[in-house]
């Protein structure tokens, strides 16, 4: 689906109640779950994965199968707070330092004031939190339920408590708190229209390296597999 299809299916699944996870897949996502049999499980039983890396893009093409566009999730979030200032939906914020995320409830709550932001807390607690944070979110009753705890935190937390938070989209958002809330700038134009926003990351946090390894390994899989890219498994 495109970004416009994403949205409505999105809308359908608030309207219906119907808890969905959305995974917004770039090749070192990919690549972890090829890599580990517990998250390649968590990216299957997804209820929506959405091609956000130009790399997935890439891949799907070169495999026979194309996506019709990309959809990074960081859009896809704004696209979502559009649709909810008509609906007045409620807003769940969960992630990121306690100043980045408090910023970043503010920011959104200005810029989309027919939204509610239902509630927000920092991403700095433990399984033995998990309870309490879940029946607060729970008690917020949101709509939406944003989570920015690093892919390799975010999606394990959503699989595993999806059927006790019971929320129609709950998405994971790697960075995009971080951009909103004014700590870090997203990547110019000029880099995002050639597909070069996580070189842009790199050349700005050069402490990526070793997770961008990931990349080229990605591009040579997709290239000596070829036909069995686009396969499950």
């Amino acid at each position: 689906m495109d970004m416009k299809e994403t949205i409505s299916y999105l809308i359908e699944a608030i309207h219906s109640r119907t808890p969905h996870q959305v995974i917004t897949a770039n090749p070192i996502m990919v690549m972890a779950a090829l890599e580990n049999p517990a998250y390649k499980e968590i990216m299957v039983s997804a209820e929506l994965v959405v091609p956000d890396g130009t790399g997935v893009v890439w891949a799907a093409e070169r495999g026979g199968n194309p996506v019709k566009e990309r959809v990074p999730g960081y859009d896809l979030l704004h696209e979502l707070m559009k649709e909810g200032e008509h609906y007045h939906w409620r807003v769940y914020l969960l992630g990121s330092t306690p100043e980045v995320i408090r910023e970043t409830a503010s920011r959104l709550q200005m810029q989309y004031p027919g939204i509610t932001i239902a509630g927000f807390r920092d991403g700095f607690f433990g399984a033995a939190e998990d309870d309490e944070v879940i029946a607060t979110i729970v008690e917020a009753k949101p709509d939406l339920l944003f989570v920015a705890r690093g892919a390799d935190t975010q999606e394990p937390w959503i699989a595993k408590h999806k059927s006790r938070l019971g929320i129609p989209v709950m998405m994971g958002v790697g960075g995009s708190f971080d951009v909103i809330s004014g700590k870090t700038k997203r990547a110019p134009l000029a880099f995002q229209k050639l597909r070069l926003e996580w070189f842009y990351r790199l050349l700005k946090e050069p402490t990526r390296y070793k997770r961008m390894l990931a990349l080229p390994k990605f591009a040579v899989k997709v290239i000596r597999e070829r036909d069995r890219v686009t396969k499950n498994g």
